[in-house]
């Protein structure tokens, strides 16, 4: 066949993501797509994928994604004619201690938070269910009835199908070798057999994604690895329609295949496959590929899985699968438009889950590329949560094989990635280090979560109950209720817009108003056009024609392309990175203005210097942003400081602030005293799902004013509706329970929602979660203050009280004494 001059869409790559992809853009938005597959259908890492197909995950949406997966494999045989292989067996998850089972627990509340029916099994009914298992060590087992299994050639070649049923042409057989742009964009897709003239890419070339974006400038950060499973000969006495099995404590899987077993792992030394190629390139022709059996390697899983399965010491191998598979340095797949280039869409890195997400992946990422912005909160998978950093082969391949290891290991709360630190490290490190900090990273920076009291190590000691840092944590928060603290923030993602027209950029993006006079603050959000939170954060007027923003350290990518996407090009405007110009001190406390006028002669009395101002001041000779601002719900700022003297500002504070008792705070008491004021956290509390009305922002709104701004249209059509949720915050008394999101909220016994974040607040004594609250026919002030409220936490129920303002000065008057 013939490659088309023209395609309004070329999908490359013609695995089941590629396919589906392909699929859904023909089926559900009758676009122009050409796929174009290097080799034939399949035959990268999806034909010897082992078909195992869950659903749940610790994110709605991603839930939501697999679910549909689900659904759509099971109709998809009488669209297209071709089997799928999909069997509904259900899945068991095995625990063998009480940490584990603990861990069901909680995924079980979550599953019944998301609309599943996760069941607890004992031994002995695991026992019933798949009499082949030794269940002698069990504590007990998961089981969700409605995951399975699948064929994935047979999917992807029923994708296929259907991709060309409604108008999709692919062509097999067709390598890319790279791109032509115009003004940032491609124009032309090059290949061995012709060119093609296009007005978007979907890369969606499996573990050669890495190499099609890079012939674009486009980095995604995925690395292959090395996957064993075997196939048995038959095995007496195992069901056809025996459920799977997952059983991570000893880091194996087993599904039934024509009488036999498929049996794998996710071993904790994984092997990273690297090729002699330049830049350790996947080969091109690299199809229907395996490598040599490795049964030394393997050794490990075949000596777990007999002990599970005493059966299989006698079983016979038909075949030894060793193949690669697209590894992420987080364990989340990759979806969305690249920051790099503004028509190229990327889904790629699926984590050996390839076939569970294949047909919910194809579904939004069609979705996202005909929209041109994700159709609901994706932002766990975005592309756009990577940075530079990720562009570090190394870095990726060192901490992605941390991430493979993990695939089975228990999901113990707040734990952290040891690979690859310190990476970034801010000027105070080695100071906050004599100071007994116990560091985290974020985006590769080292920030301190804790400071470990003398006669305490500094080190996290993980479990599924209180950890190790809970009391030390409790005394920082109480010093900055009671004293002065200071924050090492110096991670903040930080931007400049100057220019004739940045008004009228940030007018149109932003939410709330931010035309307010020179040294003035905003707090607002970026929306969509569903009027959903795509970023919060914070804008400072620093001359008529200049604005400095920051926000989230993790958002560094993602809020910088959203504000270059929706700045209209014809505006004079230039957006900047500024953010390893200025280390970021926040100091907070009610004696915060004693400790600030020790150091500046610049009147920092409230008179002078309000709350929601900017100013700059002169701290030890050198010229600070003053931002005065605040997460924790006290009197303070946040001071910009050059970065080369972020040391020395600090030991100036320090040194200023010792009468005061100063001492530096860490990550984890900001964390409880953002949850006693009630400030909500993107990504949590506030997505891509939620209006600023639903999550109580709406006074962060211009409604008012005669000024039109992204997602203005979505939030004025839904204006005098009632609200179908409505945020709302919790309170435990129960000093033993732990929150930690997605416990299910009890109404007068009937599920409303489930916590959206959880901690515990150390001045009022109580647990604390926040969520939404949720009834289809309305959520009213008389509705929410009229049930009875019970949290379900691990599958307990605990009685809880509602709260409708913040639950620490909720006039907010320290914030502005």
């Amino acid at each position: 066949m013939t490659l088309p001059a023209h395609a309004e869409i070329v999908v490359i790559g013609g695995g089941i993501i590629g396919c589906s992809t392909a699929y859904h853009l023909a089926r559900d938005h009758k676009a122009d797509v050409v796929l174009l597959e290097q080799g034939k259908l399949t035959s990268g890492s999806t034909w010897h994928a082992a078909g195992l197909v869950g659903q749940l995950r610790s994110s709605a949406s991603i839930t939501r994604v697999l679910k549909y997966s689900v659904d759509l494999y099971k109709g998809l045989e009488a669209e297209t004619g071709l089997a799928t292989g999909w069997k509904m067996t259900g899945c068991l998850r095995l625990a063998t201690n009480a940490d584990r089972w603990i861990e069901y627990k909680r995924l079980a509340t979550t599953a019944k938070s998301f609309g599943m029916d996760m069941q607890l099994l004992s031994p002995a009914e695991v026992k019933t269910m798949w009499p082949l298992l030794e269940t002698g060590d069990l504590v007990g087992a998961s089981w969700l009835p409605t995951d399975g299994q699948a064929s994935p050639s047979d999917i992807t070649q029923s994708l296929a199908k259907g991709a060309r049923m409604h108008g999709a042409r692919l062509f097999e057989d067709v390598r890319v070798t790279g791109f032509d742009f115009r003004d940032g964009r491609i124009t032309t897709v090059k290949t061995n057999r012709g060119d093609i003239t296009c007005d978007k890419v979907v890369n969606c070339a499996g573990q050669w994604a890495r190499q099609v974006g890079a012939l674009a400038g486009i980095n995604v950060p995925l690395q292959p690895v090395k996957h064993q499973y075997i196939i048995t000969e038959k095995i007496n006495g195992l069901a056809t329609d025996a459920p799977t099995i997952r059983d991570p404590d000893r880091r194996t899987y087993f599904k039934e295949e024509v009488g036999g077993l498929v049996m794998g792992g996710y071993e904790p030394n994984p092997q990273a496959w690297t090729t002699d190629l330049p830049g350790g390139d996947v080969p091109d022709d690299w199809e229907f590929r395996l490598f040599d059996d490795d049964y030394d390697h393997f050794e490990q899983h075949m000596e777990q899985a007999i002990a599970r399965v005493p059966a299989l010491e006698t079983a016979g191998v038909k075949q030894m699968i060793n193949g690669p598979e697209s590894f992420t340095p987080d364990g989340n797949f990759i979806l969305g438009v690249a920051p790099e280039c503004a028509n190229m869409f990327v889904g790629a890195g699926f984590n050996a889950f390839g076939i569970a997400a294949g047909g919910g992946a194809g579904w939004v990422l069609a979705q996202w590329v005909i929209g041109g912005e994700a159709p609901f909160d994706l932002w766990v998978v975005d592309i756009r949560r990577f940075s530079d950093l990720h562009r570090d082969r190394q870095w990726v391949r060192d901490r992605t094989l941390e991430a493979y290891g993990k695939h089975y290991t228990i999901g113990f709360p707040h734990e952290e990635y040891v690979t690859g630190r310190p990476r970034i490290v801010s000027p105070l490190y080695e100071r906050l280090q004599k100071h007994r900090a116990v560091f985290g990273s974020k985006l590769g920076w080292e920030r301190p979560n804790w400071f470990a009291p003398e006669g305490v190590e500094p080190k996290d000691i993980y479990s599924m109950g209180r950890q190790n840092w809970f009391s030390p944590v409790g005394d920082e928060h109480r010093h900055v209720r009671e004293h002065v603290g200071i924050f090492d923030q110096s991670s903040f993602a930080k931007y400049e817009m100057t220019g004739a027209d940045a008004v009228k950029a940030l007018d149109w993006i932003c939410a709330n108003d931010i035309s307010k006079p020179v040294g003035r603050l905003t707090y607002t959000q970026l929306l969509n056009t569903r009027g959903g939170i795509e970023a919060d954060l914070t804008v400072a007027r620093l001359d008529e024609e200049r604005f400095y923003v920051v926000t989230g350290t993790g958002f560094r990518t993602h809020d910088f392309s959203w504000i270059g996407d929706h700045v209209g090009k014809e505006l004079d405007v230039t957006l900047t990175d500024v953010t390893e110009h200025f280390g970021t001190l926040s100091l907070m406390g009610p004696r915060a203005r004693d400790v600030l006028a020790a150091v500046t002669d610049a009147d920092v009395s409230n008179t002078a210097f309000p709350f929601g101002h900017v100013r700059e001041i002169s701290i030890a000779g050198h010229t600070i942003r003053a931002l005065r601002i605040t997460y924790v719900g006290e009197l303070g700022w946040e001071l910009h400081v050059p970065i080369a003297a972020t040391g020395e500002i600090f030991d100036t504070l320090m040194a200023a602030g010792k009468g005061y008792n100063i001492r530096p705070i860490g990550y984890r008491a900001l964390e409880s005293l953002r949850l006693e004021k009630g400030y909500r956290a993107w990504g949590s509390d506030i997505t891509p799902n939620d209006t600023p009305q639903e999550a109580g922002l709406g006074w962060a709104v211009k409604l008012r004013k005669n000024t039109d701004f992204l997602g203005r249209r979505a939030l004025e059509s839904i204006s005098g509706a009632a609200l179908k949720k409505r945020f709302a915050g919790f309170t435990v008394d129960d000093c033993e329970t732990v929150l930690l999101g997605r416990e299910t909220i009890l109404r007068n016994n009937e599920p409303v929602g489930y916590l959206t974040s959880g901690g515990y607040g150390y001045t009022i004594g109580k647990n604390i979660g926040y969520g939404y609250v949720r009834n289809a026919d309305g959520v009213s002030d008389d509705f929410l203050a009229s049930g009875d409220y019970e949290l379900v936490v691990a599958m307990e129920r605990t009685p809880a009280k509602i709260h409708l303002e913040p639950l620490y000065d909720p006039v907010g008057e320290k914030i502005r004494a």
